[in-house]
């Protein structure tokens, strides 16, 4: 009914009680805002952050109708100098369930989880407390905890420096997240960034792996992550480094293989045609070797399913190479052991195979069978060398990939087939069951 106009404020409970000069009790009077009453409101809001209470004041003041423009409103500068304080809540934003287990596995794979939040600083410590993402030890370092403002001031330099230690940054403004990552990356490591609103967007984009949320994200954070979790649940996290790994893994059993093959093959084909002028394996037989590496091989190794051995393995660097010393080393192995084999009964099959009453013409068609056959199910064997590189029980968890399983068996059953009745096409013998043996 008086010529006055009420604006209201909501916000940051520290931030909106600084900006106020008084206070409005319960029946209904103002009172100015003293020291006292400042720093008891001050120990409120400090309690409920320690409790893990998200703290929101409410406050308004009083403004002349005058005061206010008839256009423009939009880009009117609201005063918040002279606050009166209505009252303050803390509400409580509890960690989901398996959370915490969640980020003890991240960090027992060697990711380090951070917090980046707007919430006071207390209230963070107390989320991170709960979420396991902070301890005891942690919090003995003043570098652990920041507040957004205090890095943002930081020269690059001292950014850099301080970015591996920070665990928990409160009080952040979207742009503190976006130097958090731009920090971490110029030390090298590989950042992923979880986000839902328009404003995580930047660090989003600017993170090697953007994640946003698929229930409460915005479109402007979706289009700007690069994975998009459709049940919003930091749980979810753990599964995409899991399967993350897991390609990765399976992609190197794979190169393993086919090089190891490769490796035999031209070796094999190369010395026997210097030394004798002869092939043993012939160009069909070369196509059937390539569909068992390429096509049949990729399905059996590709397909395995992630193990929980692959959270325990610490992350593969930016410039770590695909082919790691162990794996040359089973490459190198297998390969040396499978030419010398065949090398063996190559060159002194008919001896070893007793074929001196055969005519020549077909103790060569007899040993080029073989090796031909020996070569193959050596391949066979070595997709078992090639599930597990880095582990010596290479039959663990063998029977629960059905389809790695299945490859194998259809392709030891066409081997057979190929030998036994499909000689006309290979060029091949029916071998005894001696030499099966």
């Amino acid at each position: 009914s008086d010529t006055y106009v009420h604006i209201h404020w909501k916000g940051a409970a520290e931030l909106v009680l600084a900006s106020c000069k008084s206070w409005f009790s319960i029946d209904g009077s103002v009172h100015p805002m003293s020291s006292d009453k400042y720093n008891e409101l001050k120990r409120s809001i400090d309690d409920m952050a320690m409790s893990s209470l998200r703290c929101i004041a409410f406050a308004y003041c009083t403004c002349e109708l005058t005061m206010v423009p008839r256009e423009d409103l939009d880009k009117w500068q609201l005063p918040d100098d002279n606050l009166t304080l209505l009252g303050m809540v803390g509400i409580k934003d509890p960690c989901r369930p398996g959370v915490r287990d969640a980020v003890q596995l991240c960090s027992a794979a060697g990711v380090k989880v951070r917090m980046v939040t707007g919430d006071n600083v207390e209230t963070a410590k107390a989320i991170a407390f709960e979420c396991g993402i902070l301890n005891a030890k942690d919090v003995a370092s003043e570098t652990t905890i920041i507040e957004g403002k205090v890095f943002r001031e930081m020269s690059e330099t001292a950014r850099e420096e301080v970015a591996d230690k920070i665990t928990v940054m409160g009080r952040s403004s979207p742009n503190d997240k976006l130097l958090l990552v731009q920090a971490l990356k110029r030390k090298g490591h590989v950042v992923a960034v979880t986000g839902d609103g328009t404003n995580d967007a930047p660090a989003l984009h600017e993170a090697d792996i953007g994640l946003s949320m698929g229930i409460s994200g915005t479109e402007v954070a979706k289009e700007s992550s690069d994975i998009i979790i459709l049940d919003d649940d930091f749980t979810s996290v753990v599964k995409v480094v899991r399967w993350g790994r897991s390609v990765y893994a399976n992609i190197q059993k794979f190169i393993q293989f086919q090089l190891t093959v490769n490796v035999a093959a031209l070796v094999i084909n190369v010395v026997a045609a210097v030394s004798s002028g002869a092939v043993p394996l012939n160009a069909v037989e070369l196509l059937w070797v390539n569909l068992i590496m390429d096509t049949l091989g990729a399905l059996a190794l590709a397909t395995e399913p992630p193990t929980d051995n692959l959270m325990k393995r610490h992350p593969v660097g930016r410039r770590e190479p695909l082919v790691t010393n162990i794996m040359w080393r089973n490459l190198f192995i297998q390969a040396l052991y499978q030419i010398a084999v065949l090398l063996v009964f190559n060159f002194d099959g008919k001896r070893i195979f007793q074929l001196h009453n055969e005519s020549r013409e077909h103790a060569d068609k007899i040993k080029n069978t073989f090796v031909f056959n020996a070569f193959v199910f050596c391949q066979i064997f070595n997709e078992f060398n090639a599930r597990k590189p880095e582990e010596k029980n290479v039959f663990g968890g063998v029977t629960s990939n059905r389809l790695f399983m299945g490859i194998v068996g259809i392709t030891t059953v066409l081997q057979i087939l190929i030998i036994e009745f499909l000689g006309k096409f290979f060029g091949t013998v029916r071998l005894g069951w001696k030499l099966w043996l």
